[in-house]
């Protein structure tokens, strides 16, 4: 089925109708009859809508709206063509790890059916169908869920929660900042990849170490190795090295860039010439 996705084409054949047929799938051998509206046509509503997967299911809409941040956080996500729609199942959990959700275009349509059956005669059925909107774009949650980080003491064979001693929920004052608790870190990155992906400890195809590729966006199973400009220098090595590498300097031609940054040269320099005298 062929439908026009230009917003123009649309609002000039506002009247554009659809055939539909719908039919209902039965375990009895047996033919039945039509359902009366079962087939119609039905206008197409010149209205553009935004489909999210859920993964879950959904009981509440209020909470299942506010694990996604709410209306606003949807709208601002969604005004950004780049920006990936987060999920947290925990949103009062600031150490929650969020499900990012991919953005797709799509041409899907809102299906609305309404089925009435008369009660004094159950085979008299009726069905009305109505079109609410295009789906234009749908946001999947296709990464795992896996990674979260609970802020737990499990020292003793007990699980001991820190939030209370952690989490700053009102003014407090020096006693709350003193009082000694456990060590809690929790790490800054769970994974490169939030996608499952068969690893096999093989070279990455699409990446090669001798030639980086210069595209910014693209993330590979294998970090690309970062090119340092330090010298390793021992205790035991009769000299110490005057200068640096020549890649550091062109480097640091590279970066520095503001007036601090040139002052901080200078008064290094300063630093060296003394100590070397």
């Amino acid at each position: 089925m062929d439908i026009p996705t230009d917003s123009s084409t649309m609002s000039e054949n506002k009247e554009l109708k659809l055939d539909f047929i719908l039919k209902e799938l039965t375990l009895s051998p047996q033919a039945e009859e039509a359902v009366p509206g079962s087939s119609s046509s039905v206008e197409l509503q010149d209205q553009r809508l935004v489909c999210v997967e859920y993964p879950a299911v959904v009981s509440s809409s209020d909470r299942m709206l506010e694990t996604l941040g709410g209306e606003r956080a949807v709208s601002k996500t969604f005004a950004h063509p780049n920006r990936r729609l987060e999920l947290r199942f925990r949103p009062q959990d600031p150490f929650c790890h969020s499900l990012c959700g991919n953005r797709y275009p799509s041409s899907n349509l809102v299906l609305r059916v309404r089925r009435r059956v008369r009660k004094k005669d159950p085979k008299d059925v009726e069905i009305h169908m109505d079109i609410l909107g295009v789906i234009a774009t749908t946001y999947k949650f296709q990464g795992m869920a896996d990674f979260q980080c609970l802020a737990v003491d499990s020292e003793g064979g007990k699980d001991t929660s820190l939030y209370d001693k952690i989490i700053l929920r009102k003014p407090e004052n020096q006693h709350f900042f003193e009082k000694p608790i456990p060590l809690f870190i929790p790490p800054a990155s769970f994974s490169r990849l939030d996608t499952p992906v068969d690893y096999y400890f093989r070279p990455d195809v699409n990446q090669n170490i001798a030639q980086p590729m210069n595209k910014s966006n693209f993330i590979g199973l294998n970090r690309a190795r970062r090119p340092h400009n330090a010298i390793f220098f021992s205790f035991n090595d009769p000299t110490v090295p005057g200068e640096c590498l020549e890649a550091a300097k062109l480097n640091w031609k590279r970066v520095c860039v503001k007036e601090s940054d040139k002052q901080a040269e200078e008064h290094l320099r300063q630093v060296c010439v003394l100590l070397q005298s």
